[in-house]
């Protein structure tokens, strides 16, 4: 994608309910994508199948001469699709994995740097990590074969290998599928027109007309989203739009997260003040209505009426979010924002209430939208190392405490909001991270901070 580009996700709604007739075709549709899905896993998603996932095209002539379309009955348009789909997620997976070795090879107080050297190049080059995993010879081309034997001439090499295998099968997880409530389109399975779309049908030159809600047409790849008890239809699409660049965003903030106030900048402005409101409105009511299904056992009926409601109520809870972050980007015109790496969710003592009301909190949706938006409108973000950082006196760097929302420096007798205290916090550490960084990255992540895309060439904003 050009660097002045970002990919954005537009939504298309159905006008109308679809007919149970049509439904149950679409339904049919996304059963055998999932199916094809779980059969490229079940047979190419362990460690036998590494030689064979890069670049694709041998596992989906592999599985096309096995016969599974023609048992399927599906179109060579779906099929195909849900290979690829399928091998892109297992690529993912392994993807995962290796990231997670690296980790635990690094921590690894037992490996000498030969042995670690060597195995960080073997998680580097597939052939190699390939023929590794399933004990045969490593053949690569003869620089990097040079590389190879000059490594793991140096170490014990048994000594390694098995320790390689043996973190790949407590780590790599074989992925699979139960969702049957969507699949993608390619460009030859759908054709726009007459204020809906044309889907392409199992049954040979049948196609399922839905209308939609506006005029737009696109011509990629998308995704139908289906939801059979309302009726519904929802199609996602990917598109590039171009990044904005604002001469006149010139400011650094630095950011406090919270349940209850979204975020405080570090000149105290509060954005987002009503969503601990929001969210315990949620919270409140799937808790109740919770109950009162477990008690009274609610049929379909009530079960798709407790679905609407609360998908309701999540939209309202998410434009009400993007809504504050908007106005957030538009009155502090940043340059850069810094914002702290937020704790793992977790179980906070024995009290249901703050359980079911920290689980309602929005945190990833929240940053992967500050996320997306800073991206269109080309802001800097930089996540800083979180952990102390709200029990620090922004004044003189001493440790405080906090109390009735207020943070008090024993120190120095400083006291301030305690949520603006962590923001200062923040971008003092955010500040002296920036003045650090001399390379370009996307998503760097060192530790102690990560760097989500910066602005100039060199790294800095």
């Amino acid at each position: 994608m050009p660097p002045d580009k970002v990919c954005k996700t537009v939504h298309q709604y159905g006008s109308m309910p679809v007919s149970r007739e049509d439904m149950e075709k679409l339904q049919e549709i996304a059963e055998d994508y999932s199916r094809v899905k779980n059969y490229v896993y079940a047979g190419f998603g362990g460690i036998g199948g590494l030689s064979k996932i890069y670049p694709g095209y041998t596992v989906q002539n592999e599985i096309m001469k096995r016969g599974l379309r023609e048992a399927l009955g599906m179109p060579s348009v779906y099929f195909r699709l849900a290979i690829f789909d399928a091998l892109g997620e297992v690529k993912s997976q392994w993807t995962k994995t290796k990231s997670e070795i690296l980790k635990r090879i690094g921590s690894n107080g037992s490996l000498t740097e030969g042995e670690k050297h060597y195995l960080r190049y073997l998680l580097k080059v597939n052939n190699a990590f390939d023929a590794v995993l399933n004990r045969k010879e490593v053949s690569l081309r003869q620089d990097l074969q040079r590389q190879f034997e000059m490594l793991a001439g140096c170490i014990d090499r048994k000594k390694a290998d098995n320790y390689l295998r043996r973190q790949v099968r407590r780590i790599h997880v074989r992925p699979h599928t139960d969702s049957r409530d969507g699949f993608s389109l390619a460009e030859r399975a759908y054709r726009y027109g007459d204020h809906g779309i044309y889907i392409t049908a199992k049954e040979k030159r049948k196609r399922i007309f839905i209308p939609l809600t506006d005029g737009n047409q696109y011509t990629r790849q998308l995704y139908l989203k289906l939801y059979p008890q309302q009726g519904h239809v929802e199609i996602k699409v990917p598109v590039d739009v171009r990044v904005r660049k604002h001469k006149d965003y010139k400011g650094r903030i630095g950011l406090a997260a919270g349940m209850y106030v979204m975020f405080t900048t570090d000149e105290g402005h509060a954005y987002g003040e009503m969503l601990g409101q929001y969210q315990k409105e949620l919270e409140g009511w799937i808790r109740t209505q919770s109950m009162r299904h477990r008690a009274d056992g609610a049929g379909e009926a009530g079960r798709k009426k407790y679905t609407d409601r609360k998908r309701k109520q999540t939209r309202q809870l998410h434009t009400y979010i993007n809504t504050e972050l908007n106005r957030l980007l538009r009155t502090e015109k940043p340059e850069a924002i810094y914002i702290p790496k937020l704790p793992r969710p977790r179980t906070y003592g024995r009290d249901r209430d703050i359980n079911y009301f920290v689980n309602m909190w929005q945190r990833g949706y929240i940053k992967k939208r500050l996320v997306q938006k800073c991206r269109e409108q080309s802001i800097g973000i930089v996540e800083v190392y979180g952990k102390g950082i709200g029990r620090e006196c922004s004044q003189c760097g001493a440790y405080g405490y906090r109390q009735d929302w207020v943070f008090r420096c024993p120190a120095c007798g400083y006291r301030i909001q305690e949520k603006r205290n962590t923001a200062r916090n923040v971008k003092v550490r955010g500040e002296g991270i920036t003045a650090k960084i001399k390379r370009t990255a996307v998503w760097m992540n060192e530790g102690e901070y990560s760097l989500i895309l910066p602005k100039g060439p060199d790294g800095s904003f």
